[in-house]
């Protein structure tokens, strides 16, 4: 008895359930990655031997960044003078007029002395009791 055989059906995969697999795949990895905050000004922070890390991160603060040059730059806005009135009036618009928030000056191991000064006079003058100067730790010597 000779048995007919079936004609072979041509197997082919399906591209488009995959294309849709990668996609949700990448859109899951652009939702989930973190980006690091770039600053438009390059700060290589002065070293310190001692200090305490804050100890929460509060959710709003004001960050005064100081290039080698001495140019600020308030929360990653950089700004259009460098005198203690536009400091002033940045301080006070990015505030609301709420002095509670802490005030972090992060100045170039190079700035000049009088643009930290400068940072913290403007912060004073506007009532900010909480003031903080960011460093790096120090590496030891080695001989």
């Amino acid at each position: 008895m000779k048995f007919r055989r079936k004609p072979r059906e041509n197997v082919e995969i399906s591209l488009a359930p995959l294309i849709d697999v990668v996609f949700i795949l990448l859109l899951f990895f652009v939702v989930t990655t973190t980006f690091t905050r770039e600053t438009q000004l390059r700060v290589d922070l002065p070293e310190a031997a001692s200090g305490n890390p804050p100890e929460s991160a509060e959710q709003r603060q004001l960050e005064i960044l100081i290039d080698a040059e001495g140019k600020f730059s308030l929360n990653g806005n950089a700004l259009v003078a460098n005198d203690l009135t536009t400091l002033m009036g940045a301080l006070t618009r990015e505030s609301e007029g709420d002095a509670t928030l802490p005030v972090i000056i992060s100045a170039d191991a190079r700035t000049p002395h009088q643009a930290v000064v400068m940072a913290m006079d403007a912060a004073g003058k506007l009532g900010f009791s909480q003031l903080r100067i960011t460093t790096v730790e120090a590496t030891e010597a080695r001989p």
